[in-house]
């Protein structure tokens, strides 16, 4: 099995320890999202097995598109997208699960089924009882940057100095997680491609993302076929994994822990390339 000594292992704790950059693999559980998405339960669970055989060390399953312009769906429509697939999945293998939601309700019942970590685009800004969900499973959390709400982010967003903008709004949702009782070393800091960005910005976040290993977490970064790589390079979403993989292999030259990605296969030699020249 490709993935049997995985880059990241869960201590009993929640402890989320690396040995090499991790590849996450996106198991989109959405009729919406903007690129690969699966019509039906089968078919993600298919696609997750898949996944898992390519060499993904984390699952992100999401049963809500958070793609620019995206509508939100209800609790209870993205719960029965979501809860049946990660059922199945512990069925076959304890690779570890991330639930991609800004719901509190979404959370905890994934968590119960057998997700391991949280992985919130607006970093517990979304829905208040989303703090106590974290704190109460003593989970890993992702916490993202975003400008403004999904549907409408990329309405001309604007930053003065991004780096330093987006330092300022991790240190600020750092300190409200640990006021709300979570532990600092559970989080892990996204820096949002994407997501209220202008391609100017995108590029910044990547090539000064050492910029934020001064907060001492691990950085994730998910750029995989996303529009800023199609207006550089000039290709169609499904033309955009030779572009992501550039990003893959700068980001994890400049600090990040975890790649999010729809090609994990590819993903995974490019990011242990790029690992084993970092380290060289």
């Amino acid at each position: 099995m490709p993935n049997e000594k995985l880059a990241i292992t869960l201590s009993d704790n929640n402890q989320i320890k690396f040995t090499r950059p991790a590849v996450m693999g996106i198991v989109n559980c959405t009729p919406d999202s903007f690129t690969i998405h699966y019509s039906s339960q089968e078919e993600a669970i298919s696609n997750a097995r898949r996944i898992i055989e390519e060499g993904a060390d984390i699952l992100d399953l999401g049963g809500e598109s958070s793609r620019p312009g995206s509508e939100p769906v209800s609790s209870e429509e993205e719960l029965n997208r979501v809860i049946p697939v990660i059922e199945n999945l512990r069925g076959f293998s304890n690779i570890p699960i991330s639930i991609d939601t800004t719901k509190a309700i979404v959370a905890g019942k994934a968590l119960t089924s057998g997700a391991n970590i949280i992985n919130d685009i607006s970093a517990f800004a979304f829905d208040a009882d989303m703090p106590g969900i974290a704190k109460r499973f003593d989970c890993p959390v992702i916490m993202m940057h975003i400008k403004g709400i999904p549907k409408s982010m990329q309405d001309a967003p604007h930053y003065d100095d991004v780096i330093n903008e987006v330092s300022i709004y991790f240190s600020e949702r750092i300190d409200f997680a640990v006021a709300q009782g979570i532990k600092r070393e559970k989080l892990i800091l996204d820096v949002g491609i994407g997501f209220g960005k202008r391609v100017e910005d995108n590029l910044k976040l990547i090539k000064y993302l050492k910029s934020f290993e001064s907060f001492g977490l691990p950085l994730l970064l998910g750029a995989s076929r996303k529009s800023f790589i199609g207006k550089i390079t000039r290709a169609e979403v499904e033309d955009r994994v030779s572009g992501s993989l550039a990003v893959a292999a700068i980001a994890v030259n400049n600090g990040a822990d975890i790649i999010r990605t729809h090609d994990v296969a590819q993903t995974r030699q490019a990011v242990d390339m790029a690992f084993a020249l970092r380290e060289a």
